[in-house]
């Protein structure tokens, strides 16, 4: 089957997101390109599945939570069946949405573009500051954006802004080269290092797009440990061995990581 750039499949993955999810998917449909939109519901104990399928989505289901990563291979893996199933020609291009963008989604255009006129094989959103839904700036230490710039600076040589960024378009075979994808929270900057590698182009892009940025609660500082837990096992099984981790080692690793979240909350 060929493999045609215009066409665009959305994938999003999703968990406990019925508040946001049919926003996102209505903004996603409408995007140049996108001829069909996959949410994977990653165990959500919510109706994120029904919001989804009600806004046009096809969505595909987890029993239970099994991570980001997971979640969009799973949606990937469904987008195949679907086109063998009804020899639909193979979308080219994938469009990566996280799933909490709700109307912002419509302004990904720009991430698109490059990759469908084969300009770029990843684009990668760069996303203007973010705000809490309490209107605060979002709290954590820095630490996982630090020790993700870092490291795939060390290992690839080239510095991203936005190492992180869930919102990203890549060639299907982009997608392909850096797969299996790192696990959980890992996903995006062993996808940006196993893309590299492989000579292809990465390209970052200013766009204006809102997400529910997380605070201060003990809650979201444990998502930041977890996070920073992938994101190090990502680097590490690419083969970082230098210093680029130097602020996790100060840190303590993870478990110091964990004491700091403690002392905040005593």
């Amino acid at each position: 089957m060929s493999s045609d750039l215009s066409r665009v499949a959305c994938v999003i993955p999703a968990k406990d997101e019925e508040q946001r999810i049919a926003a996102t998917v209505t903004a996603a449909k409408d995007l140049p390109g996108v001829e069909i939109v996959i949410v994977c519901d990653d165990g959500s104990s919510d109706r994120t599945s029904a919001y989804a399928a009600g806004a046009g989505a096809i969505v595909v289901s987890h029993t239970r939570n099994r991570g980001k990563a997971a979640a969009v291979e799973s949606a990937v893996n469904g987008l195949g069946v679907i086109e063998q199933r009804d020899k639909r020609p193979e979308a080219g291009s994938l469009l990566l949405l996280d799933a909490d963008l709700s109307e912002s989604a419509a302004n990904c255009a720009p991430l698109i573009s490059p990759v469908i006129k084969g300009e770029a094989d990843l684009t990668i959103a760069v996303l203007p500051a973010q705000l809490t839904a309490e209107g605060g700036a979002p709290g954590g230490f820095g630490l996982v954006v630090n020790t993700a710039r870092r490291g795939i600076s060390e290992l690839t040589g080239w510095t991203p802004r936005a190492p992180l960024s869930g919102q990203r378009c890549l060639t299907r075979k982009a997608f392909e080269l850096a797969s299996p994808l790192a696990a959980g929270w890992g996903l995006e900057v062993g996808m940006t290092i196993d893309i590299l590698r492989a000579g292809l182009k990465v390209v970052e892009i200013e766009i204006d797009l809102s997400h529910r940025a997380t605070g201060t609660d003990f809650g979201a500082q444990l998502h930041r440990a977890a996070q920073l837990r992938d994101v190090t096992r990502a680097l590490t099984t690419r083969g970082l061995v230098q210093a680029g981790l130097k602020d996790l080692r100060d840190s303590g690793g993870v478990t110091g990581v964990f004491k700091r979240l403690r002392g905040k909350q005593a």
